[in-house]
């Protein structure tokens, strides 16, 4: 998850996704991951609080300020580098347990009152960001 100044996904020359100053979310899933685990990740992402303040103090959240996520699925979190130097990515789900998941964080996300941009799920993305700060986490729930 990064926080950034602007962020917009390109699939085959057409932009998918975009937003202004907010979150971009890269969503890696694994094979026991489950619904609740997108909720409380939703949750978390929603009231972290990363946003800086008038103070310029990292005190506020993304729903205390834009609102604006963009949620990108991203199976190559999960891949594993420490045989060999080829990952391997045996602990990716498989898409038809992952794309539920990553719309599922969305979907919360939009609940909780988030403008929400997505990735396209299989497709071939190019991911565009100005990372603010930097402020760069990962987040695990």
């Amino acid at each position: 998850m990064q926080r950034v100044e602007r962020a917009k996904v390109t699939v085959d020359g057409e932009v998918v996704g975009e937003i202004g100053a907010g979150l971009c979310v890269l969503v890696g899933v694994t094979h026991d991951d489950e619904p609740a685990q997108a909720r409380k990740l939703a949750a978390k992402l929603w009231g972290l609080r990363i946003m800086d303040d008038s103070d310029g103090v990292m005190n506020l959240s993304v729903a205390d300020t834009t609102g604006q996520v963009l949620v990108i699925s991203q199976f190559t979190l999960y891949g594993d580098t420490r045989k060999g130097r080829r990952p391997t990515w045996i602990d990716a789900a498989r898409p038809e347990l992952a794309e539920p998941l990553v719309d599922a964080v969305a979907a919360e996300l939009r609940e909780l009152g988030a403008t929400v941009a997505c990735g396209r799920f299989r497709a071939e993305m190019m991911v565009e960001l100005v990372n603010d700060g930097p402020v760069t986490l990962m987040v695990e729930v």
